[in-house]
């Protein structure tokens, strides 16, 4: 589907006249940066062009008028309207487009711009499937991926909404989506890898080692014998500590596993021990959460502003950057994690 434009020129037209795409795929408009877009227009001008179809209207009094709709660029018509800018250079593309076809385009543009984050790109291909009938490998094609990678990328919305918006906001990596989607029968141990993976910063690799470990866990206590004594004590010790415990039987003895952060939260356990007070299962990670946060906000109450981009380019994201370092697989390993099911037996294996 190669885009044909009218004469492939630019053409200058009124904000006021151009309506948003209703097939828009992205959701997420990051307001910091959409205003740092703006003042960046205002400095140096819109340098891309929009591209929008044209449409003839018959008006109340026989006339025509002119209607333009958004196929690509709401992100620099909205930076546009913040900077009053009145008129902005557009591509008009030919064609009567039905409403599949401007879905199509639009999560095409972006996805060739890479402009779509996992989240929106997973929820644009499911509005392909259940409302225009695509299968996953004709939305492969579509995009240049394999049926796999669209697979694999509408799971994700199989994780839930706090998990959700934190890959959104680049709070965590794609990457860390695949050892979350193996504990989706846990929620539990689910929820608290998430925030071990916020607040702790687990890699990529550390979070589906553990992923893969409790996965193996679960499947080797179906296939042996469990002490059912041993189960209720691990989970009592996790339920008073307020973190993850594992406790591995051998043939003489075992030992326990206890996931904590700091020495203060070995002097809590202690404590803990001692009192024998009841905890919730993730309270320990949401203490150090909160501690986090807290020096986020002083390490932001100081940091010096950036300068700003030329127009049509996006200012660094720091919460994606930093779940980007997260990401510790090579980009082979990357490219072939893509096109290969998510659910495949290799992952339950150490």
């Amino acid at each position: 589907m190669s885009p044909q434009f009218v004469n492939n020129a630019v053409f200058w037209v009124e904000v006021e006249k151009i309506k948003p795409n209703p097939f828009q795929p992205r959701r997420e408009f990051d307001e910091a940066r959409l205003q740092e877009l703006s003042d960046s227009i205002r400095m140096y001008g819109i340098l891309q062009p929009l591209v929008v179809t044209r449409k003839e209207i018959q008006k109340e009094d026989g006339g025509l008028s002119m209607e333009y709709e958004l196929i690509s660029g709401e992100r620099r018509l909205r930076a546009a309207k913040l900077a009053s800018v009145s008129q902005v250079p557009v591509l008009i593309r030919q064609g009567e487009e039905n409403d599949r076809e401007k879905l199509e385009l639009a999560i095409i543009e972006n996805l060739q711009r890479e402009d779509l984050n996992a989240v929106d790109r997973a929820r644009a291909f499911q509005r392909l499937v259940s409302e225009f009938g695509f299968k996953h490998a004709e939305i492969g094609k579509k995009v240049g991926k394999s049926r796999e990678y669209v697979s694999n990328t509408l799971r994700i919305l199989d994780l839930p909404e706090e998990m959700l918006a934190a890959l959104s906001e680049g709070k965590i990596n794609e990457g860390h989506t695949r050892p979350l989607l193996m504990l989706t029968s846990r929620p539990q141990e689910q929820l608290t890898l998430f925030k071990e993976i916020m607040y702790k910063k687990v890699t990529v690799r550390e979070a589906e080692s553990i992923a893969r470990r409790i996965a193996y866990d679960r499947a080797r206590k179906r296939e042996f014998p469990v002490d059912p004594e041993l189960l209720a004590i691990e989970e009592k010790l996790r339920e008073q500590l307020g973190t993850r415990v594992r406790i591995e039987r051998s043939e003489a003895g075992g030992k326990i596993l206890i996931d904590f952060f700091s020495n203060e939260d070995l002097r809590m356990l202690i404590g803990l021990m001692e009192t024998n007070k009841a905890k919730n299962p993730t309270e320990m990670i949401d203490r150090h959460m909160a501690d986090v946060n807290q020096s986020t906000t002083i390490a932001q109450s100081t940091t010096i502003a950036q300068s700003t981009p030329p127009a049509g380019e996006s200012a660094p994201n720091t919460s994606s950057d930093t779940s980007q370092t997260l990401d510790d697989r090579t980009p082979r390993e990357k490219a072939a994690e893509e096109n290969e099911d998510i659910y495949s037996v290799k992952n339950f294996s150490i």
